[in-house]
């Protein structure tokens, strides 16, 4: 397979690279948001138990965010340092990186499916489940971890076709999986009775699709990057390297989680509508947070290669387009939600009364995330530099550092809105921190990577 996908990583036009490698990556990360938005739209409009069944699905979303936290580690960890060894000519050791991610997403599977079969009660009920929502809660999961293999291969891989320059297969991957399950969710839910265990099964089916098209291309003579039985054997150097860039990325997913149990457990003390308020709120993030996540997914590869290749200008031309791009797209998204969040809370439920709150707690739950865009850019910079202990300290800041006291001391003070309050202050506060680190940082690096 020739490699001139790769080499246009080094050699095109900045601005229209970027835009041309994070397009497909943020059409993909939109489309595959409806994963979980169109589940939810769905289930809040279902007759008589709409908003019971809204607010268990909204507490299995901390363990389903947990377990996929686990293919960030593989797909933001490893897919970067694959991207480097590229960026240096050895593929020997890009195909190495590729396999023993692998490996580690099938360990990932086993280990994370047992446990939350194991114990899915006492932790739904600790996420913030009630007697009314905890059966909504164990129907959905109980089906969704059965596809857990498909959701870390889809995932945790699809960025390795985003390595080899090709965006627009990557993207494939989650238009295949999306589409179907736009299809499925009605079908399941209405049509054939099934409620919440049919769009769990929709989801399922949806991401078995979309593992196959990403191992399919990956394994074909279509990949410059193949994946390889010869390279599934356990490195320990690929798997430490993999391990510990892939750990702050996890934190950033998996701290999500911890956030879920936290803030959902404070909101259930005051009645199961404001954790239904929170599943809607949490979702309108996802339309800003994913896309996001899709346009890194298509710079990072493009600071990577170039980072190995010792093309330092081209890192920081990158970083100056990223910057400015997730910024004003972060603010415009969330100041429209604050503007307008009675239109946001209608697309989830017919619930009077729960529009009528999240209108009121939207505009201070999503204050702070107006300059989110800045620590989004920094952080994934960070990754794709390779630069993990500061990538991890960022991603404990925002949520565990910050959040998580927060949001258990000023309900103390304010009642129910000091645990909406939190979570602008901590996205408020983390984002200018991160800011900071990065301004001090990233011309030492580059410093360094000259003298190397």
């Amino acid at each position: 397979m020739s490699n001139v996908y790769e080499e246009r990583l080094g050699t095109d036009p900045m601005l229209p690279l970027v835009f041309r490698m994070a397009l497909p990556a943020v059409a993909a990360q939109l489309v595959n948001l409806l994963y979980s938005i169109v589940d939810r739209i769905y289930i809040g409009h279902i007759p008589g138990i709409g908003t019971d069944a809204l607010a268990g699905i909204g507490v299995t979303n901390s363990v389903i965010v947990l377990i996929s936290a686990f293919s960030a580690i593989v797909g933001s960890g490893g897919a970067p340092l694959a991207a480097i060894a590229l960026g240096r000519g050895d593929r020997e050791r890009a195909g190495l990186i590729l396999g023993n991610g692998f490996v580690l997403l099938v360990a990932f599977t086993v280990v994370t499916s047992v446990l939350a079969y194991c114990f899915m009660e006492p932790v739904l009920l600790f996420t913030g489940a009630s007697e009314r929502t905890i059966g909504y809660a164990e129907d959905y999961l109980s089906v969704y971890l059965l596809g857990t293999l498909f959701v870390q291969v889809s995932v945790g891989l699809n960025t390795f076709i985003n390595t080899q320059g090709r965006p627009g297969v990557a993207m494939c991957s989650v238009l295949i999986g999306a589409a179907l399950n736009i299809g499925l969710d009605p079908l399941f839910i209405f049509t054939f009775g099934m409620g919440v265990k049919g769009a769990a099964w929709a989801t399922i089916i949806s991401q078995a699709c979309s593992a196959a098209w990403v191992v399919g291309f990956l394994a074909s003579r279509r990949a410059s990057l193949r994946l390889r039985t010869g390279n599934m054997r356990p490195d320990w150097r690929v798997l430490g390297a993999t391990l510990a860039l892939g750990v702050s990325p996890f934190i950033m997913a998996s701290t999500e989680s911890l956030v879920g149990f936290v803030l959902n457990g404070s909101l259930e003390r005051f009645g199961d509508i404001h954790v239904s308020a929170l599943a809607i709120m949490q979702s309108a993030m996802l339309v800003v947070s994913v896309p996001l996540t899709g346009f890194a997914q298509g710079f990072i590869p493009v600071v990577s290669y170039n980072y190995g290749h010792r093309n330092l200008e081209r890192v920081k031309e990158c970083f100056r387009v990223v910057v400015t791009v997730m910024f004003l797209f972060n603010l415009a998204c969330v100041s429209l939600m604050i503007a307008f969040p009675s239109a946001v809370a209608a697309v989830f439920t017919d619930d009077a009364a729960l529009r009528r709150l999240v209108a009121d707690v939207m505009p201070v739950f999503l204050a702070g995330m107006t300059i989110f865009g800045l620590q989004r850019a920094c952080q994934n910079m960070f990754v794709a530099l390779g630069q993990a202990r500061i990538s991890v300290f960022i991603a404990l800041l925002r949520k565990v550092i910050l959040l998580v006291p927060l949001a258990l001391l000023l309900p103390r003070f304010w009642g129910v809105m000091g645990v909406y309050g939190a979570e602008a202050l901590s996205d408020f506060t983390a984002a200018v921190c991160c800011a900071a680190i990065f301004s001090f940082y990233f011309p030492r690096i580059l410093r360094a990577a000259r003298q190397g």
